[in-house]
């Protein structure tokens, strides 16, 4: 079983699940997990677990995002973006230097209403699922956080951007509400995930290629271990006669470790046995003199 996570590059019709579905055909291996949505006509960066970092899921998903957008102002759809039926089509009158002012005025935090045609649960059900019932149910905003934006190309009505941004943002609502700002509408035209958290578009592959290293047998060039995943944090080894504890989960005393060094309270280190086989993250308590387990990830 492979055990770490890869950097796929999702290609436009793919739902992130299909990407794993493929890739469990390819790999012979069930045990594996997205980190992240990624609408079918969405392309880019998306990091998958297999095996033990599977455990690592939730922590990805979490991580901040970066895209490359194609905003087209003038129109509004049931989607928000090109792909869904066309609602309105206005005249756009503003200017670059207007277009400029308000796509600027979203940087930093603001509360972003979800999209009809999204993954989320209102009552235990997607709402996507209650959109195409032609129903529309009212949703609570969500604070997200804009870090960065910028327009890298104006064709108006056209607008190319590059946004940066926290977890949970709906880069086709954004585009929705800076042509509300505008007041002639706007729907998301194009969408590329350049970058999540540290996996970046440059090393992506797809799943040709995957398929390509698995016959080649090479596919360890792209599996980041998943200790890898931890690199800020300090390492400390238990030799055989200790590891016992560590095997089973369990805390064990300062005084097991090979390292002797001062840790704080609360520090977390990646834990190893003396041939630096990796067991999990531990968390040090200093009234006790002794770690303690915060996340296992024993491979199978």
């Amino acid at each position: 079983m492979y055990n770490g996570v890869i950097n796929i590059y999702k290609e436009k019709g793919f739902t992130s699940h299909d990407v794993v579905a493929k890739m469990r055909g390819i790999l012979k291996q069930k045990k594996i997990g997205h980190t992240g949505t990624l609408d079918p006509d969405a392309v880019g960066v998306l990091p998958v677990c297999l095996g033990s970092a599977t455990k690592l899921c939730a922590l990805l998903t979490d991580r901040d995002k970066e895209y490359r957008a194609v905003m087209r102002l003038g129109v509004e759809t049931d989607t928000q973006d090109m792909s869904g039926t066309v609602l309105a089509r206005r005249k756009v009158d503003a200017g670059p230097a207007e277009i400029e002012e308000a796509v600027r005025s979203f940087l930093g935090e603001y509360a972003q209403v979800p999209p009809m045609y999204s993954a989320l649960k209102v009552n235990g059900k997607r709402l996507y699922e209650l959109a195409r019932q032609g129903r529309e149910v009212e949703r609570a905003p969500r604070n997200v956080v804009i870090h960065e934006i910028e327009i890298l190309d104006m064709q108006i009505p056209d607008i190319t951007l590059r946004v940066s941004c926290s977890k949970g943002t709906y880069i086709r609502t954004l585009c929705h509400d800076i042509g509300k700002m505008l007041g002639c509408g706007g729907a998301m035209a194009s969408l590329q995930r350049t970058k999540s958290g540290r996996f970046l578009l440059d090393s992506a592959i797809t799943l040709s290629d995957l398929e390509r290293l698995r016959d080649e047998e090479k596919i360890a060039d792209v599996l980041i271990p998943v200790d890898e995943m931890f690199e800020e944090l300090s390492a400390v080894h238990v030799p055989a006669p200790f590891i016992k504890p560590v095997q089973n989960g369990n805390c064990f005393p300062l005084s097991h470790i090979m390292e002797r060094c001062l840790f704080g309270d609360g520090e977390e280190v990646k834990v190893y046995n003396r041939e630096g086989r990796f067991f999990g993250i531990y968390r040090f308590e200093k009234a006790g003199g002794r770690f303690c387990p915060v996340k296992m990830f024993l491979e199978s």
